[in-house]
């Protein structure tokens, strides 16, 4: 129960604020509250969020599991995004493997669909052509 500005155990209660015991230091003259506010949540419970997000949870499901609010869950990922810097291009990349496109077009029943991507690697810019026609009825 030290005082948050300058860690004093001198102090005395000083009433009430919103439901909770108000202190006053006697060093410095801080008021503040021993308990912690409701809608200040653990780092832990922050720590989990984002692995959750980073596992390829959505905001709605973090917050149905941890029981907060998924605007929270959105600020907190929003604010850690800000801070991490992206991976920079080290050294060029020799092979790309497609094969998430070929299940994705091969999924589809409805039309033909076909496609090429070329990835320029000294450049580092892309093309991709797509293609769609009419499914054969056999």
């Amino acid at each position: 129960m030290d005082c948050p500005r300058c860690k004093s155990i001198k102090h005395c209660k000083a009433g009430f604020a919103g439901g909770r015991q108000r202190h006053k230091c006697k060093e410095c003259g801080c008021y503040y509250t021993v308990e912690r506010k409701s809608d200040v949540k653990p780092t832990g419970t922050k720590r989990l969020a984002l692995d959750m997000y980073l596992e390829g949870l959505g905001f709605r499901a973090i917050s149905r599991i941890l029981k907060i609010s998924y605007g929270t869950v959105y600020v907190w990922v929003r604010e850690w995004g800000s801070k991490v810097s992206l991976p920079r291009k080290e050294a060029p990349i020799p092979i790309v493997e497609l094969d998430e496109m070929h299940t994705y077009i091969s999924q589809k029943k409805t039309a033909v669909r076909y496609g090429l991507l070329l990835i320029d690697l000294e450049n580092g810019t892309s093309i991709l052509s797509v293609e769609t026609g009419q499914q054969q009825q056999e």
